[in-house]
């Protein structure tokens, strides 16, 4: 395995097809507990188990340490995993993501989490919608929109609160300067769910990290924005 890609709350690995696409080696989008295919016994996990999940399918399969890239969920196991383990982790990308939710994140993740077991997923989609991309994108490209709501729709509901309240409890920025991969922060400029701030933070206390934002995007600015994706596999392996 050279390159491992975490991905969003509520997602799978199947978001970063496009991305998979452009790498150039042996590549694996990994699956969060109770997403996608990854299976889940029903028994609350945190942020840092996810890293632990990702470190332990780096020593499985990869000779050595790798290029990682995580976004918004992602993005936060991507900072326990390489703050914690930073042998494991020679690039990485955290995109639209931050250390820290904020002072009220228990109680606003908890709210989250109540949200994800009692509505429905279809009645979740308008709000989710507005937060992944600008009403711009969403309009010009249905396509793209709808992809990313059948994996949506297609995760579990219980995994889905899991995930919030283990967002919620995060709390990374005592790892920041202990990350040793060359780092790229990546954000949309409209992004309100992990806002420019919040990369910033990140940026600044990562050693040597480059801090990107993307114009007229927002939570999914990687989709979003034409040619983001290329600068991240650029960066990944190493060609910038």
């Amino acid at each position: 395995m050279k390159y491992l890609l975490l991905h969003s709350l509520a997602m799978s690995g199947r978001l970063w097809d496009p991305l998979v696409a452009k790498l150039d080696g042996d590549t694996v989008a990994m699956d969060a507990r109770g997403h996608g295919d990854a299976p889940w016994d029903g028994d609350p996990f945190t942020i840092e188990d996810l890293a632990e999940d990702a470190a332990a399918l780096i020593e499985e399969r990869a000779d050595g340490p790798v290029a990682v890239a995580g976004m918004s969920m992602g993005g936060c196991v991507a900072i326990a995993l390489a703050g914690r383990r930073p042998e494991l982790v020679n690039r990485l990308v955290l995109a639209d993501t931050t250390a820290n939710y904020g002072p009220n994140r228990v109680q606003a993740w908890s709210e989250r989490a109540d949200n994800a077991v009692t509505k429905p997923r279809e009645e979740q989609l308008s709000f989710q919608i507005d937060r992944w991309f600008t009403p711009e994108f969403a309009e010009r490209h249905p396509d793209e929109v709808r992809r990313v709501c059948d994996l949506f729709l297609a995760t579990d509901s219980q995994a889905h609160a899991q995930a919030c309240r283990a967002l919620g409890a995060f709390d990374g920025l005592d790892l920041l300067p202990r990350i040793t991969a060359a780092t790229l922060v990546v954000v949309g400029e409209q992004d309100y769910a992990t806002p420019p701030d919040m990369a910033r933070t990140l940026a600044e206390g990562i050693p040597d990290a480059q801090l990107r934002i993307v114009p007229r995007a927002r939570h999914f600015s990687l989709f979003e924005a034409a040619g983001e994706l290329d600068v991240v596999a650029a960066h990944l392996s190493g060609e910038r």
